[in-house]
């Protein structure tokens, strides 16, 4: 562990509140860590009763010019009148300071909570902001940011959890051919869909309401990508309902960004490569003490038997309900599950044959 990684997992107070000086702040000493595992960020407040948010960025995850086109596009987005909560200009004009090595940035801290679950009314106004988003996205390019590709959600996890030993052996296999299958997929079905900067990590989480009525937080993850990864994981059910408020969202959407429903095919894809990327991320920060406290069960027999179990079942479900899906598609018929013949047994856990 080098020594920039040893300063991170044990920033203190009073480290916070010393750099928070360094960048022209006046605060008073209240420094109270709020959730983050990525980063370490601090909410701490001002002698004149405000508040600020510190966001000590992870070494290694991002280079500074990274970091730098997350707070662009942030800037453009709040330029245009989005409600995203963008950094401070610090002493200098910049906005990135570091301490032993360490980037940070100072933010408005923003009122409100995260919504449990969104009405029709709130999927419109939400599906018109998130169209103003991609438009803004679109407008310009992001050129150090990684794209969302098969590649880097897929194949660069797999060779890590490979490489690091984290697949057990009994399951190692059915792992890696599952997530080749979901690459392969993905791959085809994305060839025509428009790549631009999107948010990346667009969950409910990620939002808040208040006063001041939305506000779309955390773009640490934004990357250029297809916009229906941000669609889905606002409104990610696939239930009855969950579809139904898709459509809700999808039609505010249409009033300021035309969405071809086709892209669609690409949400249980991008699904499978979510689990693939999280259980990567996870296994790239297990030497930070933070992590085996909050996964206890990562790394386990059973973990991993869930997570490839999980993976198969999203490829079942993907052949089983995408409709009019392109010519070589569709799963050979020798590589279907066979299904089973059931008997009473099945049905019946003490039938005895007569």
């Amino acid at each position: 562990m080098n020594q920039t990684n040893t300063f991170f997992f044990n920033l203190t107070p009073d480290i916070v509140i010393r750099a928070v000086e360094q960048s022209g702040f006046e605060p008073t000493g209240h420094c109270m860590a709020l959730n983050s595992y990525e980063n370490r960020v601090y909410d701490l407040r001002l002698e004149d009763g405000s508040h600020v948010v510190g966001k000590f960025y992870r070494p290694g995850r991002w280079t500074r010019v990274q970091i730098l086109e997350e707070h662009r596009f942030l800037f453009d987005l709040r330029d245009d009148e989005i409600p995203v909560c963008a950094p401070l200009t610090l002493p200098g004009g910049e906005t990135i300071h570091e301490t032993e090595g360490i980037m940070y940035a100072i933010w408005p801290r923003t009122g409100g909570r995260v919504p449990d679950e969104l009405t029709d009314a709130e999927l419109q106004i939400l599906g018109r902001l998130c169209a103003r988003i991609h438009n803004n996205g679109a407008a310009k390019k992001a050129p150090h940011r990684i794209e969302l590709t098969g590649e880097t959600y897929g194949l660069q996890p797999l060779a890590f959890l490979e490489g690091q030993g984290f697949l057990p052996s009994h399951c190692r296999d059915r792992y890696h051919d599952a997530v080749m299958e979901i690459v392969e997929i993905y791959e085809m079905l994305r060839k025509d869909v428009p790549f631009h900067r999107i948010h990346g990590d667009c969950h409910l989480g990620n939002l808040l309401h208040g006063a001041e009525g939305w506000f779309f937080l955390d773009f640490d993850d934004f990357l250029t990508g297809p916009a229906v990864q941000d669609v889905w994981m606002l409104v990610p059910a696939r239930d009855r309902e969950g579809l139904r408020q898709r459509e809700v969202f999808l039609d505010a959407y249409a009033q300021f960004r035309d969405f071809d429903r086709s892209w669609l095919r690409l949400v249980e894809p991008l699904r499978a490569l979510r689990y693939i990327r999280y259980a990567a991320w996870i296994a790239q920060r297990w030497d930070d003490p933070a992590f085996p406290a909050a996964f206890p069960h990562f790394g386990t027999v059973q973990y991993w038997e869930n997570e490839t179990r999980d993976l198969e079942e999203q490829l079942e479900y993907f052949y089983g309900n995408t409709a009019d899906l392109p010519a070589g598609m569709q799963r050979p018929e020798e590589d279907k599950p066979e299904e089973k013949e059931l008997t009473n047994k099945d049905f019946f856990w003490d039938w005895e044959d007569k």
